[in-house]
């Protein structure tokens, strides 16, 4: 297990500072900056943006704020959580990624997606109507890129490429690409197809409950002959000093967007015993140190996954429990969760 990654993943959700005052966008992407240099100076492995188009979360290009963190650090990878490359453009996001690579010297990484949430589809001009069709071209031109060739390519959702050559090169030849999936089985095998790792989300329910995707991943490249890279997995989760103080600092604020997305997806509001169930049987990780190092090396044992990563922010959470969360979770609960699965 000392191959183990582990990474933090926020969207840039919105925060407030100490006052109760949201902060401007602005300022929530430079607190993202900050989040990461800590993030690094503690000993966590990947700090993963997500890309969003929603006015609770800060973040609408992953990659442009990575470039900031590169910047500014040294070791920590950097990567999005996901980018949806079914409203972007494959070419545009190859060498957007290679420009962070270049930037960090070769520490980018890049999680594609279909995507959960809809808004980028009308704002780029995209019909909804073509939802799986776009993805399925765009990562078939996305893989043509990384053999960072000259590339010949033609769909029905994006012009042809003859003999194209695309730039900059990532200087190792290599940019690290994983596939994120929900609960879509076709998506395992799409992913299992390309050879590309690939990252579970599991935000709700028992992780255990994940563990026949792993399988038929393994199963699928088998049959594909392409390679079964280690799998991520990826959940929400907050940390303090206490259980008790943990809740506080999330059950109000995850409860606001989790109604507000619920909303529009005809979910109910969630209630406060769904929530202490989902933290004691399910994919919620909050707690004190202890409680969230423990139930992280229970769902790596469970799944024998190689990598996870913590989604760190919900709403408006105020700063310094966020510096907070970010400073027990590399200081605390990573050497706790290594000691654990060391046993």
């Amino acid at each position: 297990m000392s191959d183990l990654v582990f990474g933090l993943d926020t969207f840039g959700d919105v925060p407030q500072d100490d006052s109760g005052t949201p902060v401007s966008d602005a300022r929530a992407i430079r607190q993202v900056v900050d989040e990461a240099v800590l993030a690094e100076e503690t000993g966590v492995d990947v700090l993963a943006l997500g890309e969003h188009h929603r006015p609770e979360f800060a973040i609408s290009s992953p990659e442009t704020v990575l470039a900031g963190i590169a910047t500014r650090t040294e070791r920590i990878r950097l990567s999005s959580g996901v980018t949806v490359l079914s409203s972007d453009d494959p070419v545009r996001v190859f060498q957007r990624f290679s420009t962070v690579d270049a930037l960090s010297n070769g520490r980018a990484e890049v999680i594609l997606g279909r995507g959960s949430f809809t808004e980028s589809f009308p704002l780029f001009g995209h019909d909804l109507s073509d939802y799986d069709v776009l993805f399925e071209e765009k990562i078939e031109l996305f893989a043509k890129l990384l053999q960072e060739k000259p590339v010949t390519w033609s769909g029905t959702k994006r012009a042809a490429l003859d003999n194209a050559d695309v730039f900059p090169k990532t200087e190792s030849g290599h940019l690290t690409t994983w596939v994120g999936v929900g609960g879509s089985p076709q998506s395992v095998i799409r992913t299992a197809h390309y050879g590309f790792p690939l990252m579970i989300a599991i935000i709700g329910g028992s992780p255990e409950r994940f563990a026949p995707y792993i399988d038929l991943y393994q199963r699928a490249t088998d049959k594909f002959g392409t390679t079964a890279h280690p799998v991520g997995m990826h959940s929400p989760g907050f940390i303090a000093d206490t259980d008790e103080e943990a809740r506080e600092l999330h059950w109000p604020y995850y409860k606001v967007i989790r109604d507000r997305i619920g909303a529009l997806r005809g979910w109910p509001p969630v209630r406060e015993e769904e929530y202490a169930s989902e933290i004691e049987h399910g994919s919620l990780y909050i707690g004190s140190p202890e409680t969230v190092a423990r139930k992280m090396a229970h769902a790596i044992k469970a799944l024998g996954v190689g990598r996870f990563d913590l989604i760190y922010t919900a709403g408006a959470q105020p700063i310094s429990a966020r510096l907070r969360a970010v400073e027990l979770y590399g200081t605390k609960v990573l050497p706790m969760v290594r000691d654990l699965l060391a046993d």
